[in-house]
């Protein structure tokens, strides 16, 4: 594909099914005997998957929009729910009920702090099909983003954030993280154009610091089959701490020269990788 020539694949085992076609698929039955030019056909139809974007922090489901419109180009149904970004525990939750009323197989994508929501939401649903994680978490129970994130060094992200007290009315005061204006581009989108990463730093969605030291309660990359796109020039995320959770995951890895934006700045990629997920999971 144009523009894969900075970035590689490396495969890890994974105890995952033989990749399929996804979305219509047209099958040839014989009836009584071997199949022939006027041997009768069965036409059997499979639905695509329903791929669901789960956003991360400073950013919101607009970051998807590169992804969206080419995965909506190859037949695949698509939704990118707002999240909430209070905690784990109570974005899996939103995302669930959201994942609820979705109907039929799934593949849930999360970028950032999204891969720790959908590790959570995805746990135990048999719709679930495969885990796509993008410059994303993966904690093991017990973990949260803040301890993976020191695990390496690397990130520059703590000098970059600007914390603000919210009061909800009649709750406790809590903060809320933003990263600074300008901050924004060489933090978290080095690799998109000046006017855009602008857009971005004003349209971002804050996280609650406590979100981020949160810690989790189950994992559903250690039941379901991973992929999981590495970007290599992350300031957020180092690209050990998100190489380390990838093969404790046996995900299939694609490395990427990219910032942590990547499905903005790459994201055919992105949606290239999601599709090989849609069609391997079953």
């Amino acid at each position: 594909m144009a523009g894969s020539s900075n970035w590689r694949k490396r495969w890890f085992p994974a105890a995952v099914v033989p990749a399929v076609a996804a979305g219509v698929v047209l099958a040839s039955v014989a009836v009584g005997g071997a199949a022939s030019a006027t041997t009768p056909t069965v036409t059997v139809e499979r639905a695509r998957p329903t791929i669901v974007l789960e956003h991360g922090a400073f950013a919101d489901g607009s970051s998807w929009s590169g992804v969206i419109t080419r995965l909506r180009a190859d037949g695949y149904p698509v939704i990118a729910p707002a999240n909430p970004l209070r905690g784990p525990a109570a974005d899996a939750a939103a995302l669930r009920s959201v994942l609820d009323s979705v109907k039929g197989p799934k593949i849930l994508v999360g970028h950032s702090y999204g891969g720790s929501v959908i590790s959570a939401a995805g746990a135990n649903d048999p719709e679930v099909k495969a885990l796509v994680y993008v410059a994303a978490f993966l904690p093991a129970p017990g973990e949260s983003a803040l301890e993976l994130t020191n695990k390496f060094p690397g990130s520059t992200l703590p000098d970059a954030l600007n914390p603000v007290t919210y009061t909800p009315a009649g709750g406790t005061p809590t903060t809320d993280l933003y990263i600074r204006a300008d901050k924004f581009r060489h933090q978290f989108a080095a690799d998109v154009p000046t006017a855009q990463a602008a857009v971005m730093a004003a349209a971002q969605r804050p996280i609650a610091q406590s979100a981020l030291a949160e810690q989790a309660t189950t994992a559903a990359w250690q039941e379901k089959p991973s992929w999981d796109i590495v970007t290599t020039q992350d300031l957020n995320i180092p690209a050990a701490a998100q190489l380390y959770m990838a093969r404790r995951a046996h995900a299939h890895i694609t490395e990427v020269a990219a910032s942590h934006s990547v499905a903005v700045s790459h994201p055919a990629l992105v949606a290239q990788v999601v599709e090989e997920a849609a069609k391997a999971g079953r």
